[in-house]
């Protein structure tokens, strides 16, 4: 661990310094990071398509971690978790909640991002008394409106980030506008802070099930969200082309109590553009009675 100013009287504050840890259950070890203060309700960050723990932008889970215990983890099979990753997002769900359980927690508050998004809602509708509050960033419900295209989308934008020597997430996160291929060059940048103790990228086989998981998702009959009774928060870019911006709105209008910010210009990665307003909204959502 880094002796950093950025940990502070044994408390990690910062995600570049933040340990990589193991916890064991049901069969796999699941490979995490924790940090922010110890006391209050934890906010658990689930992953999108192909992430590790090296993709969280270090902005957003810093200004999360300045006031709250942040973690991240790995899922089944992806990263630095051991095990074979499911092709279904009930399954990844299940592992989640295996995962928070193994911490010895009860209560939790969800930020998920994308993928992560999708199996935060499987989450809360199976195990409602576990979950706080609800973040879902870039994300859609199942059935939803152009989810079934993602597979087709990613590796159409892989294809063009090896031709033009980029990211894929410069084409997949953000608008190609000026100020989306800045915010994305950005972003990136902020990706390679933490230069020791990095997760081990994804395995082909992870991602192409996580692809097959998207998909089915996408083709799935609608779910009944009426049903979610705590606070949601959804944010996304307002010209997301991963999981069309239309399912944020469509999401924050179903559940219970939904709250919908869209960020303008921007894309799949909204949030991480504009991180400082996310951050800055997603903490008074978590701390509002």
């Amino acid at each position: 661990m880094s002796d950093s100013q950025e940990v502070r009287a044994g408390v990690v504050t910062s995600y570049k310094d933040a340990p990589n840890r193991t916890v064991a259950a049901g069969g796999v070890t699941f490979a995490y990071r924790d940090l922010g203060p110890r006391s209050g309700v934890p906010v658990i960050f689930f992953n999108h398509l192909a992430g590790v723990l090296d993709n969280w932008d270090p902005r957003v889970v810093d200004g999360f971690a300045a006031r709250h215990r942040v973690i991240t983890f790995d899922n089944r099979g992806v990263g630095a978790s051991t095990g074979s990753t499911p092709r279904t997002i009930q399954e990844m769900a299940k592992d989640a909640v295996t995962f928070i359980r193994a911490l010895g927690f009860d209560r939790v508050d969800i930020h998920g991002f994308s993928m992560g998004g999708m199996i935060a809602q499987v989450v809360v509708e199976r195990e409602p008394q576990l979950v706080r509050k609800l973040i879902l960033t870039g994300t859609g419900p199942a059935g939803g409106e152009g989810i079934k295209n993602v597979t087709r989308l990613s590796n159409l934008d892989t294809v063009r980030a090896l031709f033009t020597l980029q990211d894929p997430k410069q084409f997949l996160f953000f608008t190609r506008t000026a100020n989306g291929r800045r915010a994305g060059k950005e972003f990136l940048a902020r990706l390679k802070e933490r230069t020791r103790d990095r997760d081990k990228a994804i395995r082909l086989g992870a991602y192409r099930a996580q692809l097959k998981a998207i998909r089915r998702w996408g083709v799935q009959r609608p779910h009944d969200l009426s049903g979610i009774s705590q606070p949601v928060l959804v944010a996304n870019g307002e010209a997301d082309r991963m999981v069309p911006t239309q399912n944020s709105v469509d999401l924050a209008r179903r559940v219970q109590n939904g709250e919908l910010v869209l960020y303008p210009d921007a894309g799949h990665g909204g949030i991480f553009q504009f991180h400082q307003e996310f951050v800055k909204t997603a903490l008074e959502f978590l701390e509002r009675k």
